[in-house]
């Protein structure tokens, strides 16, 4: 019977080509072996009232159910949705025990994680290098080929000071380390060993840049001054010889987070300049996403950096439909961009040749050390040995005659544009130890191993678990670790694309861009001292009673603090805040009134990231909070949930359409047709519990005159509903649910390793979720796990 329905399904391919193949396939029923049991009772019913809507294996065949099923709400919420509402129009056929069998069916059959897994099993992917590994790789590449310096916990700047404003050694009368450089001496001396009529500066150090992306820098001084960044060659800013009254001096550069440059600071005040008598200079900077501020000495070191190639060349942005970056596929634009950004780089190591290759234009056996350093150079951009052939290839057979210039450059791009360099992965062989290699330093840094690394996977240490470990924590301390798990954060919490937060003006006229800057370095600060802390702790990012403010953010969330105060670790008491923060009254917007109370919120009611203002204005409407997207970003970040996109788009219910609802009340209104419950069941619930904290994120007590209600609930994938009454039952729930930890764990997996956590083992999530428990759900524990677990052979 089956080669008569194949001879048939051939024919049908040769009459009508591979649709009609397909289709004869898909449409001719199953021809039952008699000798077969008969299937389970779900499976029956399902192939009988769901399979011609939902395909024969949940696939979807029809327009309105197009959408595979696949999910993650628990079983019983999959009986309760079929009970109610399958088969389409005809429920009452499929209730009781037919639905609780043919749910059954469907959640182990294709539904579930674990059926998904079975069915599509995930592989690690060949990967090209994303937009940030290919930037980082090629910093690492030539940085690697000079000295490297040192971030230590030194921190300002080196300072000398002149008596001459020409920088002679015989005039130098003081050295010292300056903390930051904001200086109004007016029309005195710097210092007492200082002639107060004519004197000179010079700073000197390295600058960390803490995110990706465009600096601006700003002299502020009305005497003479020029500043170098990252470049030793040509200065950023050159106002050495004033023109006009101009105070303000602004230069922009494109830096590379969790990096430090080499800076030089040098400024003048002459006694033969007749337009000034005063003095001053402050070295201010705005960074990407922040306000102009004096650069502060937490981002400076006294230390020298050599200075990096940060590639210029713009690239298309890389894939994030799965949740995280990868380089699956290569278009025209990234090649194109990949090219160019490969003829920058020859560029530049042809204009430092000298310094990058440490030999002199006039050495006798330049052309042979200049060989051997673009082998050095090849060696690195492909991360293991060069065969023989490679180095004939790659290298010396460009030095047979002609330029040595050109030859450099034929080398750097020959290597760039090679697969060997643009791939994380290679190697036409077996998995081997240089692999591992970089598995660990894209998995920590997203770029190159460094050396200590290289030569452990060429003398042969890394052939163990162990040996991997021991790599992994030596480099986890690394700023470029750093760096790349901040950005984690930034995109776990969902503020990596948070460029404009603008709220009402007559509702909140503090909250400026200045407080919105200030707000992301308070988050900051609490996620550095969380992570890097010795406990390292996660649940402490749901459950610490604390925030980082400085004046600014006190006076508008509550803290004793002066004005001028700086970032600093704040433990409110319920008690602290001041006239603007505690009202109650009338406030008019838009021709609304809004009653409530603000008051400082007590330790009991924050909670870590759960409850930080940043977070809270995040997701928060421009004069109301929102349920809708604070839930929203639980669900789909802290739990990991899915959600579907709502089948249209709805705008929110205005408030002066219903001058006399809560918030609350206006969510639930809107969110009720049957067709929301599905997802808002979820969503609402979890939002509630936040509705303490208002549009900005400052606590309040009160909405419309009313007490706030911020009971909730969340039902577990397991069945279980638990009642969430405030933040602090919500965080603490979170903090002790094995769905936020598993939902974390393969998060930061993904983000680090770039490649499908299942595609390591089918098990590997759980057994990292376990491990995390074992060790105190300790944050940089899970990154050498995490590392170790995906370059093990």
């Amino acid at each position: 019977m089956f080669r008569v329905a194949l001879r048939a399904g051939f024919s049908a391919l040769r009459l009508g080509g591979l649709a009609c193949f397909i289709a004869f396939f898909t449409i001719q029923p199953a021809i039952a072996d008699p000798a077969a049991p008969d299937p389970p009772k779900g499976e029956q019913i399902y192939r009988e009232q769901c399979a011609r809507c939902h395909g024969p294996a949940g696939e979807g065949v029809k327009e309105e159910y197009g959408k595979p099923l696949i999910g993650d709400r628990p079983l019983v919420d999959l009986t309760k949705v079929i009970v109610e509402t399958m088969p389409e129009n005809e429920p009452e056929k499929c209730v009781g025990d037919d639905a609780t069998q043919v749910a059954a069916y469907i959640y182990d059959a294709f539904y579930s994680k674990a059926a998904q897994a079975r069915s599509h099993p995930p592989r690690i992917e060949l990967a090209r290098l994303t937009v940030r590994q290919y930037r980082e790789t090629v910093a690492d590449l030539l940085g690697s080929l000079t000295e490297a310096g040192r971030w230590d916990g030194e921190r300002g700047l080196r300072a000398e000071y002149f008596n001459s404003k020409h920088f002679r050694g015989d005039k130098r009368v003081l050295e010292r380390r300056d903390p930051k450089v904001d200086f109004h001496f007016a029309e005195g001396s710097p210092a007492e060993q200082v002639e107060a009529a004519e004197f000179a500066i010079r700073w000197e150090g390295s600058l960390l840049a803490l995110d990706t992306g465009d600096y601006e820098f700003n002299i502020q001084t009305e005497n003479g001054a020029r500043l170098w960044v990252n470049d030793p060659s040509r200065p950023l800013i050159d106002a050495w010889v004033r023109s006009g009254s101009d105070r303000h001096h602004r230069e922009t550069i494109h830096l590379l987070g969790g990096r430090a440059y080499p800076l030089k600071l040098e400024f003048f005040k002459s006694k033969d300049d007749k337009t000034t008598t005063t003095a001053s200079i402050a070295l201010m900077w705005k960074p990407p996403h922040r306000v102009e501020e004096a650069v502060p000495d937490r981002q400076l070191s006294p230390n020298r950096f050599p200075p990096l190639l940060v590639v210029q060349t713009p690239f298309p942005p890389d894939d994030r439909s799965t949740g995280y970056e990868r380089g699956t596929s290569i278009s025209k634009a990234w090649d194109q961009a990949e090219t160019y950004a490969a003829i920058e780089t020859a560029d530049y190591v042809v204009a430092r040749l000298e310094r990058l290759s440490g030999v002199k234009d006039d050495a006798p056996d330049r052309v042979d050390r200049v060989r051997e350093f673009c082998r050095q150079f090849a060696q690195r951009a492909f991360r293991r040995p060069l065969t023989d052939e490679q180095r004939v290839f790659f290298v010396d057979r460009h030095f047979e005659g002609g330029d040595l210039n050109t030859a450099v450059k034929k080398v750097v791009l020959l290597a760039l544009k090679s697969p060997r360099f643009l791939y994380r992965e290679i190697n036409a062989g077996s998995f081997d130890a240089f692999d591992a290699a970089s598995r660990i330093s894209f998995a920590l840094w997203d770029s190159m191993p460094d050396q200590p690394l290289y030569d452990a996977a060429a003398n042969g240490r890394l052939a163990t678990p162990e040996q991997i470990t021991q790599q992994a924590q030596r480099m986890v301390d690394d700023l470029r670790t750093r760096a790349k798990l901040r950005k984690f954060f930034h995109q776990w919490l969902r503020i990596d694309q948070l460029d404009d937060l603008r709220k009402d003006g007559a509702l909140f006229p503090d909250f400026n861009e200045a407080v919105l800057a200030d707000l992301r370095t308070s988050l900051d600060l609490f996620l550095d001292d969380v992570v890097w802390s010795e406990a390292s702790d996660f649940r402490q990012l749901l459950l610490a009673d604390y925030l980082y403010l400085n004046g600014r953010l006190a006076s508008l969330y509550g803290g004793n603090l002066p004005a001028d105060a700086p970032f600093q670790k704040v433990v409110l008491d319920g008690n602290q805040s001041n006239g603007r923060r505690e009202r109650a009254g009338n406030v008019v917007s838009g021709g609304l009134a809004y009653d409530e109370r603000t008051v400082a919120a007590p330790p009991e009611d924050r909670a870590g990231i759960v409850s930080h203002p940043l977070l809270m204005a995040r997701f928060a409407y421009h004069a109301t909070s929102s349920p809708i997207h604070r839930g929203v970003f639980i669900v789909r970040s802290l739990l990991g949930r899915q959600l579907r996109p709502p089948p249209e788009a709805v705008a929110p219910l205005s408030p002066d359409l219903h001058p006399e609802m809560t918030t609350r009340e206006r969510v639930t209104l809107q969110t009720s047709p049957a067709s929301c419950v599905a997802c808002h069941g979820i969503i609402n619930p979890l939002g509630f519990p936040l509705e303490r904290f208002d549009a900005v994120g400052r606590y309040r007590t009160e909405e419309k005159g009313r007490p706030i209600d911020d009971a909730g609930f969340y039902q577990t994938v397991t069945g279980q509903s638990v009642d969430l009454h405030g933040v602090r039952e919500l965080a603490t729930f979170l903090a002790a649910s094995e769905e936020t930890q598993a939902a974390f764990v393969e998060q930061l997996f993904h983000y680090l390793v770039k490649q499908p956590v299942r595609a390591f083992g089918p098990d590997l999530p759980e057994r990292l979720r376990r491990s995390f428990a074992e060790n105190g759900f300790n944050i940089r524990r899970l990154l050498v796990e995490i590392v170790t677990a995906s370059a093990v052979k």
